[in-house]
């Protein structure tokens, strides 16, 4: 970055590092292969259900004198809520991973009852242990994926030539799903704890449950923005798992309104058009211009936040090495 002598260089701009991201995607519409797929096989694939566990569980819970008070809400429309809910639970949703991981639009908790070919296969998993080790394969497979997906948009959003071969991808691959295995520790060990306390308290005053709902909600935020970049560095620069955290602490903490305003845009921009993505029925063709208009965006989102990273950390250098050319020169004077 060439600036003029004594003057600091511009920050990098938001709507050119979208620009580029978009630019760059649909130079390369390839990269948008792998959300692709995933819908279709979320959409046309078989359905793994854990139904017959939920409705046992909540017939289970009916036991319980507690919840037959008739200050509770009407216990035949609970079973309504979860009969529902279970039919349109699909395990393997959890195929879309965080934080790393590739989008889907169908990866929700309300997946498609019907397609246009009819009513998909359905799988019913029974048992806790069934479910477990079905969630914990899916969740490395998803992953694993993710950390692919992520390495070809960031190649791609760069223009990065990479000559490794199979063992840098990998290499890289592996320290990105490390870093989301570390992030799934610390959001287990800080939220079951949370979680708990916030549903103890929603039990003895629904008030102030709400209430420490929301602050925790904005603490959530606060914690999460300071390290939202943080697969970037790995695959931007290579770095170690928790050198790349350092390096997107550092980065938010100089450019922290830019860098809120961005992630606002980003996610403004893709779940916004998730709404209309999702508006034609389920059971017609339509849902596949929505599914291919998501993965275009969403990964034209993904290379833009690489873009915008790149941008940024390349703008910090400049201005340190731009303030310690002038420190070094006041100090001669």
């Amino acid at each position: 970055m060439e600036v003029e002598p004594g003057k600091l260089p511009p920050p990098p701009g938001l709507i050119a590092s979208l620009t580029a991201g978009f630019e760059a995607v649909a130079n390369h519409i390839a990269v948008i292969t792998l959300p692709l797929l995933l819908d279709l096989f979320l959409w046309f694939g078989p359905r793994l259900r854990i139904q017959n566990f939920l409705e046992g569980w909540f017939a289970l819970s009916l036991s319980n004198p507690l919840l037959q008070a008739p200050s509770l809400p009407d216990l035949a429309a609970q079973q309504q809520g979860v009969s529902a809910f279970a039919e349109r639970f699909n395990l393997l949703m959890i195929l879309r991973t965080y934080p790393v991981g590739a989008s889907s639009l169908l990866g929700g908790f309300d997946s498609p009852l019907e397609t246009p070919l009819g009513t998909p296969l359905a799988f019913d998993v029974g048992t806790v242990l069934d479910i477990f080790g079905w969630g914990l394969a899916l969740a490395l497979l998803g992953l694993w994926l993710g950390a692919l997906y992520f390495y070809w948009v960031s190649g791609v959003a760069l223009q990065m030539k990479r000559t490794g071969g199979l063992g840098t991808i990998l290499q890289t691959s592996s320290r990105a799903v490390v870093q989301s295995l570390f992030w799934w520790l610390v959001a287990l060990v800080v939220g079951l704890p949370l979680f708990t306390a916030l549903a103890l308290l929603q039990t003895l005053n629904p008030f102030l449950g709400q209430i420490a709902i929301l602050g925790l909600s904005f603490f959530a935020i606060w914690i999460i923005l300071p390290v939202f970049f943080s697969p970037h560095g790995i695959y931007t620069y290579q770095q170690t798992t928790f050198g790349a955290i350092m390096t997107s602490l550092r980065m938010v903490r100089f450019t922290l309104p830019t860098s809120a305003l961005f992630i606002i845009l980003a996610f403004l921009i893709s779940k916004g058009l998730d709404i209309l993505w999702r508006t034609p029925p389920e059971n017609t063709w339509l849902l596949l211009v929505g599914i291919v208009g998501h993965a275009f965006i969403s990964t034209a989102v993904l290379a833009s936040s690489f873009i915008y990273y790149s941008n940024v950390n390349a703008w910090l250098k400049a201005v340190f090495e731009q303030l310690k050319t002038r420190k070094v020169s006041s100090a001669g004077i």
